[in-house]
């Protein structure tokens, strides 16, 4: 019997690519032309999980980046999100400005924030880091309610609707492309951001940062540039978010959302861009198994009818994220990697 062959790399470039053979192009293709009929091969409500999925993953990124590659463990990560969606909706509510100059604009505003939030932070670590970061969010979440004149308080902000040259997205179907299309983008950059010097040193700082430092990594620098990263991807995500929803409340940015996005990247793989995409859309998804889970259980017990509500989730979600961290921490990212290897290697085991 011939043994299998592998493909051999004869240069770093060839190594790094992203679409490195034919079989990961054609993957990709029908990946992506799966995508384009999406809308019109499934129901309205299926959409919607997607647009929310392309939210969250697009913010499970910027987090993946700064906790999964750089180390920076954050717990204010929704504060971020809230920063760019009230951006986007001052400026596009209240100036009437195109999406195209509001989504970078919540990016940009959220990235300065990520700057002043990292530069205090360059000495903590740990739990240290977590509880300072946890603090920067319950202060966004207090100033989104107290400050009305800005953010409207408890009455929240409404978004206009996507206006691409005169066509308005004005259902969830329309603005799925938008949402997709942004979502490639974003993945694109954080893929090929990882693959540079810079990506490089944000591994170097995660793994081992005073011999990260010996070789000449700057901590200072690489460790703000992954807040202004993080924080800048949370920005544009929280834009997104606003123009879905239509109109945004304090309460859809709390330390509850926070920790969704921590559980994104665990139950995801940590470290990883692929496993930010599989976490996002897992976390996104299953709340709908939640809610089917605890009819099927009214229906059976009677008197849990009408029990159900969002303490359920918060249970499922630490539930998820210590399942994990326990047997799986590598996350969905590493049953893929496996999966992919049992499959080129088949029939062999090794």
């Amino acid at each position: 019997m011939a043994l299998r062959s592998k493909t051999f790399h004869e240069s770093y470039h060839e190594d790094i690519k992203i679409l490195g053979t034919m079989w990961s192009k054609a993957w990709m293709g029908l990946f992506v032309l799966a995508m384009l009929i999406l809308p019109y091969a499934s129901d309205t409500y299926i959409v919607y999980l997607v647009n929310l999925s392309c939210i969250a993953t697009v913010a499970a990124l910027g987090l993946n980046l700064l906790t999964g590659f750089t180390g920076q463990i954050s717990l204010g990560h929704a504060a971020f999100l809230a920063i760019g969606s009230y951006t986007a909706a001052l400026l596009g509510d209240g100036l009437d400005m195109p999406f195209w100059i509001t989504l970078p604009a919540g990016g940009v505003v959220a990235a300065l924030a990520g700057v002043l939030v990292g530069i205090p932070c360059l000495r903590l670590k740990g739990l240290y880091l977590a509880m300072a970061t946890m603090s920067f969010g319950v202060m966004v979440e207090y100033i989104l309610v107290t400050w009305k004149g800005l953010t409207g308080g408890e009455r929240g902000m409404y978004m206009p609707e996507v206006d691409i040259f005169g066509y308005i997205l004005d259902t969830d179907e329309k603005v799925y492309y938008f949402l997709v299309a942004i979502t490639a983008i974003m993945v694109i950059a954080a893929k090929n951001i990882v693959r540079t010097r810079v990506g490089r040193a944000f591994i170097a700082v995660r793994d081992r940062d005073i011999a990260a430092e010996v070789m000449g990594v700057n901590l200072t620098l690489y460790k703000v540039m992954a807040f202004a990263l993080g924080a800048f991807y949370a920005g544009v995500a929280g834009g997104m978010y606003a123009y879905v929803m239509g109109h945004i409340h304090p309460e859809h940015f709390t330390l509850l959302s926070s920790v969704e996005y921590l559980a994104m990247i665990i139950v995801g793989g940590l470290g990883s861009i692929l496993g930010s995409i599989f976490g996002a859309v897992f976390i996104v998804v299953i709340p709908e198994f939640i809610k089917l889970f605890a009819q099927a259980v009214e229906r059976v017990v009677p008197a849990m009818a009408g029990k159900y509500d969002e303490e359920w989730n918060i249970a499922v979600f630490g539930l998820l994220i210590m399942l994990f961290l326990i047997f799986e921490p590598g996350g969905f990212n590493a049953i893929w990697q496996r999966l992919k290897t049992g499959f080129k290697n088949w029939p062999f085991t090794y």
